[in-house]
C-alpha cells in the first residue's frame, strides 16, 4: 500500500503547479480585480453613510439661519473677550459660582498682562 502511495503523492506533487499556472490572473487582470473590489467596498460604503449624510445636510440647512444669527449678535462680544485676555492656556478652566457668574482665574505660573484699555474720550 505504500508503495502506490508514494508515486501517487509524488505526481500529485508535479501536477499541482501546472494547475496553478493556468488559473494565475495577469498582472493587469490581477489590477483590474482589486479596482474593481475596492469600488464595491465604496459604493457599498456609500450606501450605507448616504442616509447619514443626507441627515446632515438637513440639519445644516435647519440650523444654518440659526448659527448666523448667533454669529451676528455674539461675534462683536467674542472678539472683545478675545482682546481682554492674552492666551486661554494662561487660565484655569472656568468656574461656576452659585450665583451664576463665571470666573476664570489665571494661572500662578502666567506672566503678568495688562489689556489694552480704550482711550478715555475727551468732553
Amino acid at each position: 500500500m505504500k508503495q502506490l502511495l508514494i508515486p501517487a503523492f509524488a505526481l500529485s506533487l508535479t501536477t499541482s503547479p501546472l494547475a496553478a499556472q493556468t488559473d494565475t490572473p495577469t498582472p493587469e487582470e490581477g489590477f483590474s480585480l482589486m479596482e474593481e473590489g475596492a469600488q464595491l467596498l465604496l459604493r457599498g460604503l456609500m450606501s450605507e453613510l448616504e442616509p447619514a449624510f443626507d441627515d446632515l445636510q438637513d440639519l445644516a440647512t435647519e440650523m444654518g439661519p440659526r448659527m448666523q444669527m448667533l454669529t451676528e449678535q455674539m461675534g462683536p462680544a467674542f472678539a472683545e473677550l478675545l482682546g481682554q485676555v492674552d492666551d486661554f492656556t494662561r487660565y484655569h478652566p472656568p468656574e461656576f459660582l452659585p450665583n451664576g457668574d463665571i470666573i476664570m482665574r489665571r494661572r500662578d505660573d502666567a506672566p503678568d498682562f495688562e489689556p489694552e484699555l480704550p482711550r478715555e474720550i475727551e468732553l
